[in-house]
């Protein structure tokens, strides 16, 4: 029997109109797009109308490069800070993804000096702490738009105009509000993920303000505006590009649906504390807790239903989240801790379905 999946902070179902538009590249239509002969052309304009679906919901003062996924798009970003002389300072929010938090700490290796900032009880950032931080040496400051674990979403084009006041570049991971909330006008680097918004797993995208630079990770033949090298896939593209010219189509239909979701299942879960903010989150991302619950032994339990206890991307690491530590949850409180994600394929059946058997689940194991 198919789970009913409520882990798409992990990943989304590929839409059908994604699979649609990537299974002629696929199939039939095999040039490589860097060729300029008859097979290589419509491969080529197929990759550049991908560009123009996902730059329609980015601000218009940039420009965007193709990478092979969200992480290889914030470790190119992060290279930015090499390019601001005089400035060794990074600065990130403690909360922030692995891709965004791991980078930031190996800069230390390069000479850097990475600084964490704290977030309050509700995972929001403490601006006065940020303020404190930022001067004449900060290169790069990082935060995620919608956190992927709690879903609280930072004030970043506050975050923004402190950095550019300071002339520090803001960076801003975008992977989880991409196609749902607004994209921070201001900031300078907005990566982004295909198989978060109902896309193709294998790509994703950096979006760079016009008058920044970043230095290649990748050296080859100079594709990508000579910013990535490597023959682009125009399935994994195009594919991409669909699924954002359908959360631009969808939005409203989808914030509504996802909402309903949302409000049922915290009514399901009146036993359960919400971990995170409850006003300032994306409504799609129910993170809570049970006192004295084992979780791993919950997750054994209940079979019917994929979610998670935290971030897939660290799930194998045996690390605690430190998402939840940095909100000053204990380390039973953690381990009590599961995360639910919401999406457009999601039905109310599915949240009362699910709510019954971890609820159930959930009773069995504290009785």
């Amino acid at each position: 029997m198919t789970p009913i999946y409520l882990d798409n902070q992990a990943t989304t179902p590929l839409a059908p109109e994604a699979f649609d538009a990537m299974l002629p590249w696929l199939r039939d239509n095999f040039g490589n797009p860097h060729s300029s002969h008859v097979m290589g052309r419509p491969a080529a304009a197929a990759v550049e109308v991908a560009r123009e679906q996902v730059a329609a919901l980015l601000p218009k003062n940039g420009r965007v490069i193709f990478t092979g996924s969200a992480t290889e798009a914030i470790n190119l970003a992060m290279g930015a800070a090499r390019t601001q002389q005089g400035r060794d300072q990074i600065a990130i929010i403690d909360t922030e993804h692995a891709a965004v938090r791991d980078t930031a700490l190996w800069y230390r290796t390069q000479g850097f000096e990475t600084t964490l900032l704290p977030v309050d009880a509700d995972g929001l950032i403490v601006l006065e702490e940020l303020e404190a931080y930022l001067g004449q040496k900060t290169a790069l400051v990082g935060a995620m738009l919608v956190n992927n674990e709690i879903g609280t979403i930072q004030p970043v084009e506050q975050i923004t105009e402190m950095a550019h006041r300071a002339g520090a570049l803001m960076l801003c991971d975008a992977v989880q509000g991409f196609g749902r909330i607004d994209m921070p006008q201001q900031a300078d680097l907005i990566a982004l993920s295909g198989h978060k918004i109902c896309g193709p797993k294998g790509i994703g995208a950096l979006w760079l303000r016009d008058d920044i630079e970043v230095p290649p990770l990748i050296h080859g033949g100079g594709q990508e505006q000579g910013i990535r090298s490597g023959t682009l896939s125009p399935a994994l593209c195009a594919g991409l590009g669909v699924a954002a010219k359908l959360c631009a189509e969808r939005r409203e239909t989808d914030r509504v649906h996802i909402a309903s979701l949302a409000d049922k299942a915290r009514s399901l879960f009146g036993a359960w504390t919400v971990n995170g903010s409850l006003d300032q989150r994306y409504p799609g991302n129910l993170n809570i807790r049970r006192d004295g619950l084992d979780v791993a032994r919950l997750m054994s339990d209940v079979r019917g239903v994929a979610f998670s206890a935290g971030s897939a991307c660290a799930s194998g690491s045996g690390r605690p989240s430190h998402v939840l530590a940095a909100l000053g949850l204990q380390p039973a409180q953690i381990k009590s801790s599961i995360r639910l994600g919401f999406g457009r394929y999601t039905s109310i059946e599915e949240v009362e379905q699910a709510a019954h058997l971890i609820n159930q689940a959930a009773e069995n194991q504290l009785s």
